[in-house]
């Protein structure tokens, strides 16, 4: 086969590397301005829609089919009341902004998870086109400690049907999209729940385990094919780039201090309870040590999954086969446990001195409805939702924006995903004014639309 018909999984099957779909570019031009708050990103990414009135916008006093079961506690802000399933959550709230007005504008899952993780307001036939604010950081910000520039724990949701990859480089190239530690997805159907084989401790690292009969020597010998490769693929642009994810695999599987950092079993087992042995606490616990490790830009992916199926997509239809709202939010699978692993992750990073220069984020695609259904679900909701930002120069101890007594419409400023991404941007010190270039050369504004949310850095 021709150098430049090779795939990247060819290359690497080639060299024995196990890194799944992901890629490494190593080529970066650095962007950051001197008055960067944060040095990295841990994004926590809950793809599906988590409802914010079981959530952080409770509504205690609305009629029974809005406000639902559950009751409601006191955060430590006066006045500010979670659902009972975030008691954790609640005693940090002197570290998080609130966004209780964030407006994806759709009620369509791909493009409003599309306008998520790229900040631009994409129509249907740009989701897979815009690049992720994560590859945007890669491709100014680059790679740091041996890591790549944008990290996906584990990275394999897939919206759908059908299944659809929306971790994307985009236009800026596929070297600039995340590298996903749990390689490529099991189940690429998640309308079914599938048990999966893997432990979580396993799976969230499968793309960073040499192959079979690889050690470490063996892998470095290796090196002399690379080269080859290296001067094979010099003169073709695309095939330069597979070059590059292939350099950054052996470097990343050569390094003691990244795969250290995947190892989870260096944690106490009281850390880890803190977590919670969820995939969510698992996936938190990761990134923490990731961050911790060096790397600039940590996905944390807990969507679609393979064992609990469209986790937060909760409309309750009989081929989902889930209980009740309330009831399920109780579930440690559920928001008791991102309750658990979110507040862990922010207590843990105080402690250890990183959250001041770790910006965390909450995104999801949108809220849910007002109304319950009447299968005990709610249905998509593109006009409001809840988000938070935390540590990287976040003024913490506040909620930002209120919605109507339904939970239905914003009552003051509405914000969007493209104004998350500016202040994603503008806490990494990068210029909002940022002109990129296509894979045609072609000049793309880094972000057409959007501007920092006031007050919340």
């Amino acid at each position: 086969m021709p150098l430049s018909l090779l795939s990247r999984r060819d290359l690497l099957c080639a060299g024995g590397v196990a890194v799944g779909a992901s890629v490494l570019p190593f080529a970066h031009a650095r962007n950051t301005r001197d008055n960067a708050r944060a040095k990295s990103v841990i994004y926590l990414w809950l793809a599906g829609g988590v409802t914010h009135h079981e959530s952080f916008d409770p509504k205690p006093t609305a009629p029974e089919e809005i406000r639902g079961t559950l009751s409601t506690i006191q955060t430590t802000l006066p006045g500010v009341r979670f659902a009972e399933v975030m008691p954790q959550m609640a005693k940090q709230v002197d570290k998080i902004a609130l966004v209780r007005t964030f407006a994806a504008g759709t009620d369509d899952h791909f493009q409003a998870q599309a306008r998520a993780l790229s900040g631009r307001m994409v129509n249907l036939q740009q989701i897979d086109t815009e690049p992720n604010i994560g590859a945007v950081v890669s491709k100014l910000n680059g790679p740091r400690a041996g890591f790549p520039g944008y990290v996906a724990v584990p990275g394999i949701t897939r919206p759908g049907p059908p299944p659809k990859n929306l971790f994307v480089g985009g236009w800026l190239g596929r070297q600039y999209g995340p590298f996903m530690t749990g390689g490529k997805s099991k189940n690429e159907d998640f309308t079914a729940g599938v048990k999966e084989d893997v432990p979580e401790e396993e799976f969230t690292k499968q793309a960073v385990r040499p192959g079979a009969g690889l050690d470490e020597s063996r892998l470095a010998g290796r090196s002399s094919l690379r080269e080859k490769l290296d001067r094979a693929l010099k003169h073709s642009e695309p095939a330069s780039a597979v070059a590059d994810e292939f350099r950054g695999a052996f470097g990343m599987l050569l390094s003691p201090q990244v795969r250290a950092a995947f190892d989870l079993g260096k944690e106490t087992e009281k850390v880890r309870d803190r977590y919670g042995k969820t995939k969510i606490g698992t996936r938190c616990l990761l990134a923490r040590r990731l961050v911790e490790a060096g790397a600039p830009f940590v996905m944390v992916d807990y969507g679609y999954d393979p064992e609990y199926g469209n986790l937060w997509d909760q409309h309750n239809a009989p081929s989902q086969n889930f209980p009740h709202i309330c009831e399920m939010a109780k579930k440690p699978y559920h928001l008791a446990g991102v309750d658990r692993a979110f507040a862990a992750l922010l207590d843990d990073l105080a402690v250890r001195g990183r959250l001041n220069d770790t910006l965390v984020v909450f995104l999801t695609d949108f809220g849910r409805t007002p109304k319950i259904n009447k299968e005990g679900g709610r249905d998509h909701w593109g006009r409001t939702g809840s988000i938070f930002f935390a540590g990287g120069g976040t003024n913490g101890g506040q909620v930002i924006g209120a919605t109507d007594a339904r939970g239905a419409d914003p009552v003051t400023a509405a914000y969007t995903p493209a104004d998350a991404a500016a202040t994603i941007y503008d806490a990494l010190g990068l210029d909002l004014a940022t002109v990129l270039h296509d894979r045609e050369g072609r000049e793309i504004p880094m972000l057409p639309t959007g501007t920092p949310i006031k007050g919340v850095l």
